[in-house]
């Protein structure tokens, strides 16, 4: 089984509970101190992991419990902690949908070198899977969400792709030109899954879509379609972007899009 993870991470650990955020952290310490004393593993455990904590620039959020959820994509096992307490901390079905899409099309695509902003990334999973597959991904979220985001993205991606993730806050319309300046930023992809529910920010998410588009840069997005709302902000999209249905998973919902802003 190809995996970037440590041997403490392996599926065979599925379904462990953990009590804070650093719990996987110990666990895995621990998992390292009770290596043989040939070395081999526990040399390459402590390599990397100084490495992660010096990385780790946002602390995850401390939920009453994460859990880890086992992922397989793009020929990696992917192991995510998740936290039912917060919608940013779990993986929903548009990413899911969305990360199947990658893998499938990925010589279409061509990610290697890529360079990707991931909006509303929750804990990572796409950016993962975009990573794995070449892509220089940028993985952005609100700020109570950045920490597990940055810690599931090294745990991920440390030491085993091309090009490692980076994590920045974006709070959708707001300091765009101070944080995303057109001069120093330009992104081929921007991907989203499952950015559109019920909440009272769609007309910021929409101009958040537009300002990271710039000539040549490809939107895929992915959502679970729940509310009248959801088409109501697919119609303001086909507005302002060229829209092509690129895949539909009726067993979950998700519909698949591709835009291309219209320039005029």
């Amino acid at each position: 089984m190809d995996m970037c993870l440590s041997s403490a991470q392996q599926p065979g650990r599925r379904g462990e509970g953990l009590s804070s955020p650093g719990g996987w952290l110990e666990a895995e310490k621990k998992g390292a101190s009770q290596k043989d004393s040939t070395g081999g593993a526990l040399e390459e455990s402590n390599r990397i992991e100084p490495s992660l904590h010096s990385l780790q620039k946002f602390v995850p959020t401390d939920y009453a419990s994460y859990t880890q959820e086992h992922y397989r994509f793009a020929g990696k096992e992917i192991v995510i902690q998740e936290s039912i307490e917060s919608y940013g901390a779990v993986v929903w079905p548009g990413a899911m949908a969305l990360c199947q899409y990658l893998e499938e099309h990925a010589e279409e695509l061509n990610f290697q070198d890529a360079k990707i902003l991931e909006i509303g990334a929750g804990p990572g999973l796409v950016s993962i899977v975009a990573s794995i597959l070449g892509a220089q991904v940028t993985a952005t979220d609100l700020p109570d969400v950045l920490g597990n985001l940055q810690y599931n993205l090294l745990k991920n991606t440390l030491r085993c792709t091309a090009h490692l993730p980076e994590v920045k806050e974006l709070v959708w319309g707001e300091d765009l030109d101070k944080n995303f300046p057109k001069s120093a930023f330009y992104y081929d992809y921007v991907l989203a899954s499952d950015v559109v529910y019920h909440h009272y920010f769609l007309d910021k998410l929409l101009t958040t879509m537009v300002y990271l588009s710039q000539p040549g840069t490809v939107l895929l997005w992915a959502n679970k379609f729940r509310f009248s709302t959801d088409y109501e902000f697919l119609d303001k999209f086909k507005q302002v972007f060229d829209t092509t249905l690129l895949a539909e998973y009726p067993e979950s919902s998700v519909k698949l899009f591709k835009g291309i802003l219209k320039w005029d």
